[in-house]
């Protein structure tokens, strides 16, 4: 990580300026006030000019008119200034981030002064009505800038694509009602009102940025909205618990739950929202339960209330009306939880684990070599996948399941013009199991599919693909394989492609010991899912190039996985496995790759692919977003153990195709689950507190790993640059 700099501080300055220049000027001027009138370190609340600054139905009434022009850059009290400024720099930068200065400029000021108007006079009109809440808030005053940075934010998350849209929202009003119903100052008004005044009108406000409406909530955004309202009833009885304040319900004096009662509703709600998440059905269940014993307490007080009332009972109201606002909001509940009840199938883990797809291998086979697949699709058969078929059994997707998220490998193995409805299928199939779905290594297929479900999607690695027809090993860029061949023939070493189970036990031993020693130069275990090893290599339908001189010594070993082009054909294959002796014949590799391109092309192969490896891509696209930056930066960290970079700049020296590969994801809340669940995927029997502990130490490159067969593979003079 770089160190902070004052050329850096002064670049990132710089950029605000340019990018947010009304939310940096506002935060500027905030600050400077601040600090010129002292209020900064003195109340502003307690100074006699208070109430010529501050806005408030008093302010109004006596025609002091500019507090609102001056209110919105001050704080009642010193430590206000730093959640104030704080909240107005990430909305209102929000804002103008995605609206534009123009439109977030009047969206913000505009908000500001319609939310204090409507407040003001909603207050002076009710404050004579016997309303004591109106009444003791009419006489207040508040100063911030706050309700023009709700209106702001609550304008630009129409700019937001489903799901963003609704969870922003869904905070938003969270926070109002909580603050409005259960603390009700004035500045919970004007928020109160900047949201509701802001929310619905702002498609129209946000004008050509803003996303595209949906048909209505789907199976993520029903329990989007039941977690919201359970949080929103439970943080409500937090705040009336630790903050009892009289809000326009009036008091929570009587209202709000005792110590053992709040805890023990703690204690219910969190594996209950985690369980919404999810669609559990049994948190469903839980759910819709509480909220119905709630709201049947309320209905039966109610009854017993009106009795009271024709009988001329006595009864305490004290708290009553909060009370039975506090139950509406568990009927509303339950009511949003009984209309969407479909979003919530997944099933308990015991009868999860009954119901998974286990299909055997040969129908997987079958299937492949039926429809065909991507170069990686032979990975789809290896025994640690799991599967999903569809009804019809003629389409699958093999999947690892980590950190409850389904990782698929590759493209759909399915008919032509199916593979969208596999894919569909599967992310309903994982809604419904409480799984997070996403497509890794998937080709521009599969994400031209996924792009039509609203997913994103990312490039993770490159396929390096030769076509094998017109191959000729000639010209300048060829000269290193030409000198791995012709070095070779003279020191009697010869390319055997065999089936690496047929070989004598003096070959298999050979092998072993080659793998056991590459291993041995590295500080991390050998990785999975998309990398095979010996056991894979043992599979019959694999093929292995053997580089043997004539004393009997393996120099090197490649596996290669057939690629299946449908109708059961086999037109190519995929490079796999790559070991070689430290202190062998240097350029085996090169021997290897380019003697498994004649000796495939002989057999009638189309082409061959070098496959892709893990964070490694070319650089000509550059880094267009966060995910991508990130993924650079875990390229990086993990170079000195696996070499992925150096492996991926070798197989440029046979000039291959470049074919991207994508990560494909629902949207990015899902992205630190899926990396958790792909590093599981890669390295199963490694901790993530393990594998933080030796990412940590940063070793340096070793001539054993890639690295080091990249560097062997270079001319003296540049071996010794390097060093």
């Amino acid at each position: 990580m770089e160190p902070v700099t004052r050329g850096s501080v002064r670049r990132a300055v710089t950029t605000l300026r340019q990018r947010l220049p009304f939310t940096s000027t506002v935060v500027l001027a905030t600050l400077v006030l601040a600090v010129a009138t002292g209020a900064l370190w003195n109340a502003a609340e307690d100074r006699a000019a208070y109430p010529f600054v501050a806005y408030g139905v008093s302010s109004l009434e006596a025609g002091r008119w500019w507090t609102m022009l001056t209110g919105p850059f001050f704080a009642v009290v010193p430590w206000y200034y730093l959640p104030m400024v704080g909240s107005f720099a990430l909305f209102a930068g929000f804002a103008e981030w995605r609206l534009g200065t123009r439109r977030a400029m009047a969206v913000t000021i505009g908000g500001q002064f319609v939310s204090v108007l409507v407040a003001t006079q909603f207050l002076a009109l009710c404050r004579n009505s016997g309303w004591l809440w109106a009444e003791r808030v009419a006489g207040s005053l508040d100063v911030g800038f706050s309700g023009g940075a709700l209106a702001a934010v609550a304008v630009a998350s129409a700019t937001l694509r489903a799901p963003w849209r609704l969870r922003l929202r869904a905070g938003l009003c969270v926070y109002a009602a909580v603050t409005i119903i259960y603390v009700g100052t004035l500045a919970d008004l004007v928020h109160f009102f900047a949201l509701l005044l802001a929310i619905p009108v702002g498609k129209r406000l946000a004008g050509a940025r803003r996303a595209p409406d949906v048909a209505g909530p789907n199976v993520r955004e029903w329990r989007l909205l039941t977690v919201a309202g359970l949080l929103l009833l439970t943080i409500a009885e937090v705040v009336m618990f630790f903050v009892p304040g009289t809000g326009p319900f009036g008091s929570a004096d009587g209202v709000s739950l005792s110590a053992p009662e709040l805890a023990l509703l703690v204690v219910l709600v969190v594996p209950m929202v985690n369980g919404l998440r999810k669609g559990s059905r049994v948190a469903w269940r839980w759910a819709a339960g509480l909220s119905a014993f709630v709201t049947l307490q309320a209905l039966v007080i109610a009854t017993l209330v009106g009795l009271a009332n024709v009988f001329g009972g006595e009864y305490d109201t004290v708290g009553l009306p909060l009370f039975f606002v506090d139950n509406l909001l568990w009927m509303v509940e339950l009511i949003v939880l009984l209309v969407g009840r479909r979003a919530f199938r997944v099933p308990s883990r015991r009868r999860l684990r009954r119901h998974v797809q286990r299909p055997g291998p040969a129908l997987v086979r079958t299937l492949l070599g039926r429809h065909g697949g991507s170069t990686l699709s032979w990975m789809t058969t290896w025994p640690s996948n799991t599967y999903f078929v569809r009804a019809d059994g003629r389409s699958y997707l093999a999947y690892r399941r980590h950190a409850g998220v389904a990782v698929a490998l590759g493209d759909p193995i399915a008919p032509d013009g199916t593979a969208a409805a596999t894919v569909t299928e599967f992310t309903a199939m994982c809604e419904n199991s409480g799984l997070v779905p996403c497509v890794f290594s998937a080709t521009e297929t599969t994400v031209a599919t996924t792009r039509e479900l609203g997913w994103k999607h990312v490039q993770v690695a490159e396929d390096n693909v030769l076509d094998l027809a017109d191959l000729e090993f000639r010209g300048k860029a060829w000269q290193d394989v030409r000198t791995a061949l012709n070095r070779a023939a003279k020191q009697d070493i010869e390319f055997r492609l065999v089936r690496l189970a047929d070989q004598p036990e003096p070959i298999l031993a050979q092998v072993r010991a080659l793998s056991e020693e590459w291993m041995a130069g590295k500080d991390m275990p050998e990785m999975g899912f998309t990398l095979g090893g010996l056991d894979e290599a043992m599979d019959p339908a694999t093929r292995v190039g053997l580089a043997v001189d004539a004393e009997g010594t393996v120099h090197g070993v490649t596996s290669w996985l057939p690629v299946h082009t449908g109708a059961g054909e086999v037109g190519g294959w995929t490079l796999d496995v790559m070991r070689r002796s430290t202190h062998g014949f240097r350029p085996v590799m090169e021997f290897l790759i380019a003697s498994a391109c004649l000796a495939f092309r002989a057999e009638g192969a189309r082409f061959l692919s070098l496959s892709g490896a893990p964070l490694a891509r070319s650089r000509e696209g550059g880094h267009s977003c966060l995910v991508e930056r990130a993924l650079e930066s875990l390229g990086k960290l993990m170079e000195p153990y696996y070499g992925f970079r150096s492996l991926h700049a070798f197989k440029a020296k046979f000039q291959p195709r470049r074919v991207p590969l994508y990560l494909a994801f629902r949207d990015e809340a899902d992205l630190p689950r899926i990396g958790l669940a792909l590093s599981r995927a890669y390295l199963p029997d490694v901790r993530l507190r393990e594998l933080v502990r030796r990412l940590s130490r940063r070793p340096a490159i070793s001539r054993e790993g890639s690295t080091g067969r990249l560097l062997a593979s270079m001319p003296r003079r540049v071996r010794q640059a390097v060093d």
